[in-house]
């Protein structure tokens, strides 16, 4: 008896160290981590940069404010993380359904010289029709990027062309354009779709 009931709560011992474990993980590197100040974008109210819709439409931060926001930076003529996030991107907007309404949803490119207008028109409608595509001057994007903690560079290739290095991270915020978070890239439907939640049902101004 006294075997069995030192099993029971060695056990239960065991379940809620682990448990312990796994919400310390999730606080610290998980999904539920904070965001280091210094590397967290800038409230979109502070942000001041001016871009191009695909549709021809002149935009900048103000555009997102007012809804909660979705941005990720990347670049048409990426071979793998770009289209990969899209197609993600997309499956969230369905699984949140009707609540995809409510967001802005923005793929801002990090290389102007190829993705002209047309060119993001024409990449953006592979994906979820609520993407909607920024380009603009270099100068421009560069501050977009500064304001959005989003690091970038041009890499030459071995044929002469070139590629980008960027951050691949989703950014979300709040209606209000407080910093919601980020979502990394391959993260788990199930944790990312609960993310863009947090940021519609959040309306205060500093969120983590």
């Amino acid at each position: 008896m006294q075997r069995r009931a030192a099993l029971t709560y060695g056990a239960a011992g065991l379940g809620a160290l682990g448990l312990t474990l796994f919400a310390r993980w999730w606080r610290v590197d998980g999904p539920g981590a904070v965001e280091p100040v210094a590397q967290r974008p800038a409230p979109l109210t502070s942000m001041d940069f001016e871009l191009t819709e695909h549709e021809g439409r002149t935009v900048g931060p103000e555009n997102l404010i007012g809804r909660a926001s979705l941005v990720f930076f990347g670049f048409t003529f990426c071979p793998d993380v770009c289209p990969t996030t899209l197609s993600d991107i997309s499956g969230w907007l369905d699984d949140l359904g009707a609540d995809a309404e409510r967001l802005n949803v923005v793929f801002i490119t990090v290389d102007p010289d190829r993705d002209t207008v047309e060119a993001m028109a024409d990449y953006v409608g592979y994906f979820h029709p609520a993407i909607r595509g920024w380009t603009g001057p270099d100068d421009e994007i560069a501050r977009a990027a500064d304001g959005f903690r989003v690091r970038y560079e041009k890499v030459p290739t071995d044929n002469g062309d070139y590629t980008m290095n960027h951050t691949a991270t989703v950014f979300t915020f709040a209606a209000t354009g407080a910093f919601s978070g980020t979502i990394d890239y391959h993260e788990p439907r199930e944790f990312a779709v609960p993310k863009i939640r947090r940021a519609l049902d959040n309306d205060t101004e500093d969120t983590t």
